[in-house]
């Protein structure tokens, strides 16, 4: 990959894909193309086949994504549609139109619930997926076999990348959509402020992250408590002991690059080698249980209520 090479980043208002482009503008590459979702609907393949076929992006990093977060485990549905979608149109024209390299991203939601802590790539398909995030995990392992299967029929080199609990600039603190950290961090902000009687600054929170206009603090307290969220408490989903790793989006980003420059399909996977699992693995190697991490943000911001798990 060359500096002026012409370098499409899919999802570049999100937490990975900014870091890239911010990263790899930093590194000197020049030529980087982006869409909003306005521009191009990566769910339209009408749309997406006409973009590759107009501009020819030599290395793609998809980063686009409907991210599956604790409070919007009800949207099964548009986790698997609309990531099917997305990675089916991105992977197959990036084929079509001859893409160098392309990056897709997978996520921890990938591997077995109770798989043992680091996490292997030989453990994909080795155990049943966690529930609540089943579609969303379906859609991503099939994005990673989908790159395999490209790889072996066609001689391309597609890569998935998979990483968990990504945090950074630009991450989501919509109580809907966010992942464990910002979700944490956003939480026990807001307790915060109900045990303080801050009605002004719940109120501003709430349209600024969730973009729902409330009139009094009644409403608001109403609204924070199906997220488990009041002045007295702060419920975390699940029980607390499941150990995962976090991620800062800059990291990311200099392991994304850094893979697209140096590691290919070919040196993954030999010609008659069980053909899967040939996705790697980007993390600090460091786990830590969701309850140790939520006390650590309860003290940092400050909150003198109560911490509670829903299971």
């Amino acid at each position: 990959m060359q500096k002026d090479s012409l370098i499409y980043v899919a999802g570049h208002r999100g937490t990975a894909g900014s870091a890239i482009v911010e990263e790899l503008k930093e590194q000197g590459f020049n030529n980087i193309i982006t869409k909003t979702r306005a521009q191009l609907d990566l769910t339209n393949q009408k749309a997406v086949a006409e973009f590759f076929a107009k501009e020819k992006p030599e290395f793609v990093f998809f980063a686009a994504v409907l991210p599956c977060g604790a409070a919007n485990v009800a949207q099964r549905a548009d986790f698997i549609y609309e990531n099917l979608m997305m990675q089916n149109n991105i992977i197959h024209y990036s084929y079509k139109n001859g893409v160098k390299k392309l990056i897709c991203f997978g996520s921890g939601y990938m591997y077995p619930e109770f798989a043992k802590n680091p996490l292997k790539e030989e453990d994909m398909l080795e155990g049943n997926l966690e529930y609540g995030a089943y579609s969303f995990a379906v859609a991503k392992i099939a994005g990673a076999v989908m790159c395999e299967a490209y790889n072996i029929q066609y001689g391309t080199n597609f890569l998935t990348l998979a990483l968990n609990n990504l945090y950074g600039t630009n991450a989501s603190f919509n109580l809907t959509k966010s992942r464990v950290l910002p979700a944490l961090l956003r939480k026990f902000h807001l307790a915060k402020l109900l045990s303080e009687n801050d009605e002004k600054g719940v109120l501003e929170d709430i349209l600024l992250r969730d973009h729902l206009k409330l009139s009094t603090m009644s409403e608001a307290k109403e609204y924070l408590a199906k997220f488990g969220v009041s002045e007295r408490s702060v419920e975390i989903w699940g029980s607390g002991k499941v150990r995962r790793e976090f991620l800062h989006a800059k990291d990311l980003a200099r392991g994304s690059i850094f893979v697209m420059q140096n590691v290919s399909f070919k040196d993954l996977y030999k010609k008659g080698e069980k053909p899967i699992n040939t996705h790697i693995n980007v993390g600090t190697g460091v786990d830590y249980s969701i309850k140790d991490v939520a006390l650590k943000v309860k003290q940092i911001v400050g909150f003198k209520g109560e911490l509670t798990f829903n299971t």
